[in-house]
């Protein structure tokens, strides 16, 4: 059977308006699986899954695993750089999120799909990998790091998008940030993702020119339905 997924974009959103958001959604998936698991057969409803984007004004956030002195700022210098900073409950160390940058939100009840957190998250690496081959730009994996990366096996090696997923009860939330016409500038004020010693880049400075980011998200969301083997619900809406 396919699986439903609802596709919405909420554009230029604050972090914890989204992370608000996300987390009603999230609870609501996983009310849906266990009010099913009592449920007779006729009164079960249908699990139904999400794909949201959202596009944040400049913040850093810190995973559960990471360090704080990985931001390189006081408070006066977020402040002076119009930009805030959350401790989230998502794996993975400290990254940035600001305009020009697609994140995506998948909100998956696993149960539905496969319990293999490696899978899902090289699934959500192989969505951006063959998104950015449409622009022939080669993406790939590097062991032991999560994410996407450029010249991965070369000194010159950049993460162009970032990864760090959050489960309960096999349920995904928090997901992806790709880098299409960032600010990379930002970048500068971290330790990214807690590695010292690769660069990050950007889809606009790989090729040289500025990127439609609403054909990225066509791209992400027909790349998406065919790995995890779904079907669209709804077109997307903001």
């Amino acid at each position: 059977m396919s699986k439903k997924i609802i596709v919405q974009d909420w554009g230029r959103i604050a972090y914890q308006a989204a992370w608000d958001k996300q987390t009603v959604l999230f609870e609501q998936v996983i009310a849906t699986k266990l009010n099913n698991r009592k449920a007779t057969a006729g009164d079960r409803i249908a699990p139904v899954h999400y794909f949201l984007f959202a596009e944040h004004p400049h913040v850093y956030t810190l995973g559960r695993n990471g360090k704080a002195e990985h931001l390189l700022l006081s408070e006066e210098e977020l402040e002076q750089k119009e930009a805030t900073f959350f401790k989230i409950n998502r794996g993975g160390d400290i990254t940035y999120h600001g305009l020009g940058q697609v994140v995506g939100y998948p909100i998956l009840d696993l149960d539905e799909f496969f319990t293999d957190i490696g899978r899902y998250i090289r699934f959500l690496e192989e969505m951006v990998i063959r998104t950015l081959a449409e622009y022939e730009v080669i993406g790939a994996r590097i062991k032991g790091l999560s994410g996407v990366w450029i010249d991965a096996d070369l000194p010159t090696a950049r993460k162009i998008c970032a990864v760090g997923v959050h489960l309960s009860r096999w349920t995904t939330m928090h997901g992806f940030a790709f880098n299409i016409n960032t600010d990379l500038s930002y970048f500068e004020h971290i330790v990214p993702c807690g590695i010292d010693d690769k660069a990050v880049t950007s889809l606009q400075q790989e090729l040289g020119k500025a990127v439609d980011m609403e054909i990225i998200k066509q791209q992400l969301v027909k790349h998406f339905v065919v790995l995890f083997e779904a079907e669209l619900m709804s077109e997307t809406t903001s």
